[in-house]
């Protein structure tokens, strides 16, 4: 055969090889990973187990159940071998190897209650009451928490509506860069959207009363300015979006999340944060009990209010004058933050006031930080942030502000919740310079990113819930319909 004639034959069967090397390279992509699925239910109540831990012993690979109690969890055929661990505070651990797992089990968690009592006998000089172990585990932060740079790896779902649809759903990828406890995060912690998977957006429909808050806060001269004086027809869908990206930045954007006062336990030693060794201004602590997680004992200690109210100085939104409760879970041994529940309740006059109005509720903020153990320091493992966040108005925080502009309640905020799964750690230094080197670091989720199925097919995601699936479809379904 000619050199000719056997340049033809390959230009012709070009295609169909391309095809099938594609489709060895997929087939031995999905081989290179197990897929682990399953339910987490108490065995007592019968009731499904919300954000169970789901990991794989001595390693960053994780992730949590779903309202519903359903996990899937990707895991690499090295590690098959390994012990699937799954745990909730205050229940027996469940073990086995990730190769003996059964996909579709049920597990069954029994409670696990240690005895309060022990931390009464107790003869040395550990701390006794809640303010005493709370203050101790903020001491010891500089040793339970990282002290060198990693980077994380997470997988974000946002998602927003207000009290008749959903409007925005986004779900991305995320590189965490940390210095390490010890630097300010103002400084030193970046944030990178990787990878988006679904982006789906009804906001602009709303994008006026957004677009009034963002030009009263530019501008003196627009301080009267009325949302239903504008046409839309007359605004650059351009400097609509700037106006929602305004919106969502200065309420609930990435930055904020990370840096800002809600990352209570990493931003502990900054200046006004709200867990720091003044925090017994704002907040009392009670210890409740004792439970087991992992074989571990931890104090269950209930978060209540001090003598000062709580804010959050956010500029242009009077997010001032709440009340802190909820629940913080301190490790026995080494008194490390296991996981905080943490509520801000609107409480002044004034806040109450303008919650009511607005939002129908006084529960402002909601907050879960959960963080895994790995090579003996504390990182986190889960993010939950929930808020109601106005589009509308500004601040309001005046009677006469209340009762300008009045629109349909249910159309005034959206509830935003910000869920993150961290999926990865990674502590060589070689690796974070490269990154650190390479990567735009750009927290901004409205960044238009190109779609790629193969890194999403072995990614860790948060598996949705069934009522969270139907929600979902609806919504790509209006956001076609509106695009078009």
């Amino acid at each position: 055969m000619s050199i000719e004639t056997l340049s033809f034959q390959l230009k012709r069967m070009k295609t169909p090889i391309l095809t099938v090397l594609l489709l060895i390279f997929f087939s031995i992509s999905a081989v290179a990973q197990k897929e682990v699925r399953g339910t987490v239910v108490d065995t007592l109540g019968q009731f499904p187990i919300e954000s169970a831990s789901i990991y794989v012993k001595n390693t960053t690979i994780g992730t949590i159940s779903n309202m519903d109690g359903k996990f899937s969890l990707n895991v690499p055929q090295e590690n098959l071998q390994d012990t699937l661990v799954i745990s909730s505070i205050g229940y027996k651990s469940f073990k086995s190897t990730v190769e003996a797992f059964e996909n579709g089990t049920t597990i069954y968690l029994f409670e696990d209650i240690a005895s309060l009592d022990e931390v009464l006998i107790v003869a040395d000089k550990r701390p006794k009451t809640g303010n005493e172990i709370v203050l101790r585990a903020i001491e010891e932060l500089p040793e339970t928490m990282p002290d060198s740079a990693y980077i994380q790896r997470a997988f974000l779902r946002h998602r927003e509506r207000n009290k008749k649809e959903y409007k925005w759903l986004i779900e991305s990828a995320l590189s965490v860069y940390d210095a390490g406890y010890g630097s300010d995060s103002r400084d030193s912690l970046l944030i990178n959207v990787d990878e988006v998977r679904k982006s789906y957006d009804l906001r602009e429909v709303d994008s006026l009363f957004a677009y009034t808050a963002y030009l009263k806060s530019r501008n003196p001269r627009f301080k009267t300015l009325q949302n239903r004086n504008l046409n839309r027809d007359t605004i650059a869908t351009s400097t609509l979006v700037k106006a929602i990206k305004w919106n969502d930045e200065r309420v609930n954007g990435l930055a904020n999340l990370f840096q800002g006062k809600l990352n209570l336990v990493r931003n502990a030693g900054n200046p006004g944060a709200l867990f720091t060794d003044k925090m017994l201004e704002e907040h009392q602590f009670r210890l409740d009990t004792v439970l087991v997680e992992n074989d571990e004992k931890l104090y269950k200690i209930e978060i209540s209010k001090g003598a000062d109210f709580v804010g959050l100085n956010t500029p242009g939104i009077y997010n001032e004058g709440f009340e802190p409760k909820g629940w913080i879970y301190i490790y026995w041994d080494d008194f490390a933050i296991k996981k905080i529940e943490y509520n801000l309740v609107a409480a002044s006059d004034v806040q109450k006031r303008r919650s009511k109005s607005l939002l129908g509720t006084l529960e402002n903020h909601k907050l879960v930080l959960d963080y895994r153990r790995y090579n003996e320091k504390m990182y986190l493992n889960y993010i939950n942030y929930e808020t109601p966040k106005l589009v509308k108005v500004g601040d309001r925080s005046t009677d006469a502000q209340l009762e300008e502009n009045a629109q349909d309640p249910d159309e005034q905020f959206y509830y935003t919740i910000q869920e993150i799964l961290f999926t990865e750690i990674i502590e060589d230094p070689g690796k974070i310079e490269a990154e650190l080197q390479n990567k735009e670091w750009n927290a901004d989720v409205f960044s238009p990113k190109p779609y790629h199925p193969s890194f999403w097919r072995n990614y860790n995601v948060l598996l949705e819930s069934e009522e969270e699936e139907k929600l979902i479809q609806d919504l790509s379904r209006r956001a076609t319909l509106f695009q078009e």
